[in-house]
């Protein structure tokens, strides 16, 4: 690989616009997002804007932005940011193109098929060196250049080091963990125990009561984490109670979000089949895979109540309440 290595971005979203803007404000690296959206990549190449996502924020001038698979053939590093769910087949119907030992970077939270994580589906799928990159990551704040602090997940040390040399001396801060199963499951479970917490502050906005939950969800993570064969020691990397704290106690948060609406009676079927909700979506995976694996109810106490909450059968008022007793 050439000391400058050729990115592309795949997804010119909210977070693939703003790693791009960033890498590309570095001298010498050559960074182009590749959508499917034709009009977001003219305003991107002439404009230097994605109206659709950051209207009020002019992009770096050397990002390029590009509809052509073929970028592909010459790129050394893939960042992959798009909707978890459609990860794995776009790389999958993409794998002919992809540059011989290019790296794929994981920037999707959720699932692949399966019920496996994408890092597993996507070497299945490719034979390439695949990693993770995950943490407590705004893409309104990392646009901004504001210092911003991401997980590398990879079982090898030089992809840490590769992913290092290209985010330096930008606002990009790394931790590394070789348990890259630890990382994607732990960036699955904060979305969902994110949810709870916006229930809880949907009810009361009590500092004593959110910390109180808090401190219960965060045990609760760990202990499905250590279930699925993940690392303790991964709960305290970025990836960890850094992305968990941040998605579940602040606004911005969509999971959080869709919590607080929950809480005030405000979430309707109709809403949840137009957004798409990392939460809301694996919630029901992880109770059915855990309670097929034989891990007791009572050590997953809280995902079961809000699986409960997802299936209609449930009367929120109790929620609150049987978290607290539990």
């Amino acid at each position: 690989m050439h000391e400058h290595p050729v990115i592309c971005i795949a997804g010119a979203g909210t977070l693939g616009t703003a790693l791009g803007h960033i890498l590309a404000g570095k001298s010498g690296l050559d960074v182009t997002l590749l959508s499917v959206e034709e009009s977001v990549v003219n305003e991107i190449n002439t404009r230097h804007i994605n109206p659709a996502y950051f209207p009020m924020i002019r992009l770096a001038a050397a990002l390029k932005a590009t509809t052509d698979v073929t970028i592909l053939e010459k790129s050394d590093i893939v960042f992959i940011a798009i909707p978890s769910v459609a990860v794995v087949p776009y790389i999958a119907a993409l794998r002919s193109k992809l540059k011989p030992g290019a790296l794929l970077v994981n920037l999707a939270k959720g699932f692949g098929k399966d019920n496996k994580t994408i890092v597993e589906n996507l070497l299945g799928a490719t034979g390439h060196p695949v990693c993770t990159l995950k943490g407590p990551t705004f893409a309104r704040e990392l646009i901004n250049h504001i210092p911003t602090a991401m997980t590398v997940g990879s079982e090898n040390r030089k992809v840490f080091d590769l992913l290092n040399d290209v985010f330096e001396d930008t606002t990009i801060y790394t931790d590394y963990s070789d348990d890259i199963l630890g990382v994607e499951t732990l960036s699955i479970l904060k979305n969902i125990y994110a949810i709870i917490i916006g229930i809880v502050d949907a009810h009361f906005d009590s500092p004593n009561i959110r910390f109180l939950a808090f401190t219960k969800a965060f045990d609760e993570m760990r202990r499905v984490l250590l279930f699925y064969g993940g690392k303790e020691e991964t709960l305290f990397r970025y990836c960890g109670i850094g992305d968990f704290g941040l998605t579940a106690l602040n606004d911005l948060s969509r999971n959080r979000t869709l919590g607080l609406l929950i809480g005030k009676g405000f979430f309707t079927s109709d809403i949840s089949d137009h957004v798409v909700l990392e939460g809301k979506i694996a919630v029901n995976i992880f109770v059915e895979e855990l309670k097929r694996k034989g891990m007791p109810e009572k050590d997953f106490f809280l995902m079961n109540e809000l699986n409960q909450v997802f299936s209609g059968q449930y009367k929120l008022s109790l929620f609150v309440s049987r978290l607290l007793n539990h």
